[in-house]
């Protein structure tokens, strides 16, 4: 039986007050997303200009600092300046992949892929002031690869953009790397990466170089999404750090190259395994996600922690990839990685007085610097901002906000 209700008017304004909280609320969940998008993007900006800003006008020498541990070793003048510009470059690289429009980002971005060719042009002009270091101390080589994977990572606007002369001079200085022998260990990576970068650029290049860094890798495999350094277990982030990152980028210029460059080699076994590289890429993406706490902090275990939030490379790069595991939701690592580099930035002293970054983990903790880290070394940090190579309109920033796993569970 029907029963007419008697405060028609009521429910009227109750459904219409249903229905204007709902599009409330969902106006405030698309401002809080832009918002996301936006703390990532003044953040790498507050990080990366410094050191993009110097060596565009030439004076990274001259105006970079150089902050060591208490006992370094080699030296750290000599590469400090080129990590410090290889690191940025290959983190910031994916967002100036999407090059220029007439949004108010898309013109930033311009304003910052100016600033890399102009530092690309300076760090490789041998007669230049701020001719980077690719050849002297073995750090060179590192740092000379993820000088190499930036180019890589956004190879229409940071390298098609060079002039002819600067694209000779950067080619001649990821050669000049050749000269440093790798240890037997993660390194063997550094020399593969810039072998893949001089592959896609000039065509041709030493490939025994690629093809030693991944059978080895292959062969080091542990399991569970995770790869030793070198024969043996190291618990810390370099699966992330330069592991699995570089894996994933030297197998995509193959996999370009297949039918053109590599037809004559056999290299069809690493490419045919990319897709199950890419399986354990994403069992270790899920191992990040899942270690992140609720208020963003996470085990600081292991080696090279003054790298700070770039100790979540592959899930950022998995996220750009659109590649999570199913049981991992994209907004869910936007939420995740945002509280990480926000829980980093609360440190009042991050930065020193220039706005350069300083030694430490959690704010300036010098002591927990190896001695291979100076203030280049920290520029490593801007690998967690790839996930900004996807368009706003992406999953990843679009979607409504999710709570990730630890936060899910904290929160029963």
């Amino acid at each position: 039986m029907f029963i007419r209700n008697k405060y028609p008017r009521l429910l009227l304004f109750s459904t219409l007050l249903f229905f204007y909280a709902k599009l409330a609320n969902a106006q405030i969940e698309q401002n809080d997303q832009e918002n996301v998008r936006a703390y990532f993007i003044e953040t790498l900006q507050q990080i990366a200009d410094p050191v993009l800003i110097s060596l565009s006008r030439n004076e990274l020498r001259l105006k970079m600092p150089i902050e060591m541990a208490a006992n370094p070793y080699g030296r750290r003048e000599e590469v400090s300046h080129l990590e410090a510009f290889g690191r940025t470059l290959s983190g910031i690289a994916p967002w100036l992949e999407l090059g220029p429009d007439d949004t108010e980002e898309g013109q930033l971005r311009e304003k910052y892929i100016q600033l890399c060719l102009a530092g690309i042009k300076n760090a490789t002009d041998p007669e230049g002031p701020d001719y980077l270091n690719f050849d002297k101390d073995d750090q060179a080589l590192v740092d000379a690869a993820f000088f190499a994977q930036g180019l890589l990572r956004a190879p229409t606007q940071l390298w098609e953009r060079l002039d002819a002369k600067t694209q000779q001079n950067v080619l001649q200085s990821l050669k000049n790397s050749r000269v440093i022998s790798p240890p037997y260990t993660n390194w063997l990576l550094f020399t593969g990466m810039v072998e893949a970068a001089i592959l896609k650029f000039e065509g041709k290049a030493d490939l025994v170089r690629i093809e030693y860094a991944l059978h080895k890798h292959n062969e080091w495999y542990l399991g569970d999404g995770v790869y030793g350094d070198g024969p043996e277990f190291h618990w810390d982030y370099y699966n992330s750090y330069v592991i699995q990152p570089m894996m994933l980028d030297i197998l995509n210029v193959l996999k370009e190259k297949e039918e053109e460059e590599l037809k004559d080699y056999r290299y069809d076994s690493f490419i045919e395994e990319y897709p199950e590289t890419l399986k354990k890429a994403q069992r270790y993406a899920e191992i990040q996600e899942n270690l992140i706490a609720p208020d963003g902090t996470y085990p600081p275990i292991g080696r090279s922690l003054a790298y700070r939030f770039g100790a979540f490379q592959l899930l950022s790069q998995i996220a750009l990839f659109q590649e999570l595991p199913e049981e991992i939701a994209p907004a869910q690592v936007r939420g995740a990685l945002h509280a990480v580099i926000n829980k980093h930035m609360e440190a009042e002293d991050m930065f020193d007085q220039e706005g350069w970054l300083t030694l430490g983990f959690y704010g300036h903790q010098p002591e927990i610097a190896e001695p291979y880290i100076s203030t280049g070394s920290l520029y490593l940090c801007t690998e967690v901002f790839l996930a900004l190579g996807l368009p706003p309109e992406a999953p990843f920033w679009s979607a409504p906000a999710e709570d990730w796993t630890q936060k899910k569970i904290w929160s029963n």
